[in-house]
């Protein structure tokens, strides 16, 4: 068992006072899961009027507007979070029995189908056919997940926010959110469904207690194949005590930390910090 103190902060700067702005946050994580939320705060400046409430995937929102100019908004998130994880012990479905397990509930068949984001190119799902043949659904959805961890190479920078899983592969490289978009496509593509996860990771394997570290809000997957499945394509290894959820869906559209509409200025640019520090 671990516990993670992560503190996120984030908004953008403006180019000119913004008369009004209207915003959705997704930065607080939830109980369950093999996590439990003991603290959680999110504080907003300027102060506005904010109402929480769980969307339709599971992940905790924060909706607010600012009516007031400003120059800059700013959201720091504060969560104090128990994680302990165990693997799973069910044993999974046959090809035969996940087709009509899948296509049976909103929760799976929703996360067959492709999106834009995750769309996977010719070459890549011809892959993960390879890399999945003669394997059981479980058995599969690894070796495509580790697969694309060969193939792909971590770098910041390449891509943005808005890469398609197409545009990733193609160059190759790319951070958490292209890797994980990559995988979800790949996995689709053979009939397993596939989920887009955000939350945190301890970046440091030593895991020291008490050491404030800089780290970055990250993504994984998740895969049915009987039960639901966590994997950490960009590390090549499966989720645990160092890793923090915060939302589920079926791209990172779907849980983007902060998104929304202003009016009044042409201009902004993003800023984002996260530390996590493990406290017991």
């Amino acid at each position: 068992m671990s516990r993670l103190r992560v503190r996120h902060a984030t908004g953008y700067q403006y180019g000119g006072d913004v008369t009004q702005s209207y915003n959705e946050a997704r930065m607080l994580p939830g109980s369950g899961d093999g996590q439990f939320v003991l603290a959680a705060n999110l504080e907003i400046s300027p102060i506005s009027s904010s109402q929480a409430y769980v969307d339709y995937w599971g992940t905790r929102v924060n909706s607010f507007e600012i009516l007031t100019p400003h120059g800059q908004l700013s959201l720091t998130a504060t969560s104090l979070v128990e994680v302990q994880r165990s693997e799973h012990s069910s044993p999974g479905l046959s090809w035969s029995d996940l087709a009509p397990a899948a296509q049976g509930s909103v929760g799976t068949v929703e996360q067959l189908q492709q999106t834009r984001l995750t769309e996977p190119p010719a070459e890549l799902a011809a892959i993960a056919g390879s890399a999945a043949a003669d394997l059981d659904p479980c058995a599969a959805a690894l070796a495509v997940c580790r697969e694309i961890h060969r193939r792909m190479t971590y770098m910041a920078g390449v891509t943005g926010v808005q890469s398609t899983a197409r545009e990733s592969w193609e160059h190759g490289r790319g951070v958490c959110q292209d890797i994980a978009h990559i995988a979800i496509g790949a996995l689709r593509s053979i009939g397993v469904p596939a989920r887009y996860v955000s939350g945190y990771l301890h970046p440091d394997p030593a895991f020291p207690i008490g050491a404030p570290v800089t780290g970055e809000s990250h993504a994984w997957v998740e895969w049915f194949c009987g039960s639901w499945h966590g994997w950490d394509p960009t590390n090549d290894l499966p989720i645990g005590e160092r890793h923090v959820l915060v939302g589920r869906g079926r791209d990172y559209a779907d849980v983007a930390p902060l998104r929304g509409v202003y009016a009044g200025s042409s201009g902004s640019r993003l800023f984002v910090e996260v530390e996590i520090t493990r406290e017991a």
